[in-house]
């Protein structure tokens, strides 16, 4: 599932292709929507709100879409666009079109009504309101539940997907099954998980180590198996449960013991 820092990079890519013009073309291809036509409208901007996307259009409307586990959006220039059947929303104007591939949710709302979308989540780490004081209190409001758990549930905080999960509780050096009530120092956690999150928002990869080369990116996630880059542990893998089923947790024993 592509986490905030994509989802922010992909919202601003929208706005710089759609924002300030008019649509020529608004194809919207899921069936509840398949009469409605946004052509002639401005587009206003688009924001990224966790990870969820909205596109807001002269008239009060907004566009609601969500990548879920494989969507995408690619910029083009203006042209035929590829008969491919993954598209599910193509939104043009003279110069570019912004062609919405196997997106999760595609909801048209009044802008109003954004919150019926997106006001059940937590603050976003990449917001320009980001409260992390706020998402300590939310976290800790259920100090039994696992931490690796807690960090995936977007009513918590927003933004955070499995791999900065697996990467955050690591460089913590928490393992990911301890009860939020056993986490040191949650401050420093929000911390370290806005700044992995800001430093990568505007390039693809989810960098953790500060290794841009291939196959160096991360300390343990998708690492299970191999040798752990600090310690030679090698890195274990488990399913974890989250708000949007279970997710596979990586993580060192040795660097992240379990308490007992």
């Amino acid at each position: 599932m592509p986490e905030g820092d994509v989802v922010w990079l992909t919202a601003r890519r929208l706005h710089e292709a759609l924002a300030g013009r008019p649509l020529t073309r608004s194809d919207f291809r899921v069936p509840a929507l398949a009469t409605a036509d946004l052509r002639g409208r401005t587009v206003g901007e688009a924001i990224a709100r966790g990870k969820h996307l909205l596109i807001r259009v002269e008239g009060g409307l907004t566009v609601h879409t969500h990548l879920l586990m494989e969507g995408t959006w690619r910029i083009r220039r203006p042209g035929a666009p590829p008969s491919d059947h993954r598209i599910r929303l193509i939104l043009a104007n003279a110069d570019w079109q912004a062609l919405g591939y196997s997106l999760g949710i595609v909801e048209l709302l009044r802008t109003t009504d954004e919150d019926r979308a997106v006001g059940h989540l937590g603050p976003d780490l990449l917001g320009p309101d980001w409260d992390p004081d706020e998402a300590v209190h939310r976290l800790a409001d259920d100090p039994d539940r696992a931490i690796g758990e807690a960090l995936l549930d977007q009513t918590r905080l927003a933004g955070i997907g499995n791999v900065y999960k697996s990467e955050i509780l690591f460089l913590r050096g928490v393992h990911p099954w301890t009860p939020v009530r056993d986490v040191p120092e949650l401050p420093a956690m929000m911390d370290l998980a806005h700044k992995l999150l800001d430093v990568n928002k505007e390039r693809h990869g989810h960098i953790t180590t500060g290794d841009l080369r291939r196959g160096q990116a991360h300390w343990v996630y998708g690492r299970a198996g191999r040798p752990c880059r600090r310690c030679g542990t090698r890195i274990q893998r488990a399913e974890q449960a989250s708000d949007v089923g279970n997710r596979t947790a990586f993580w060192c024993p040795r660097c992240q013991p379990e308490k007992t």
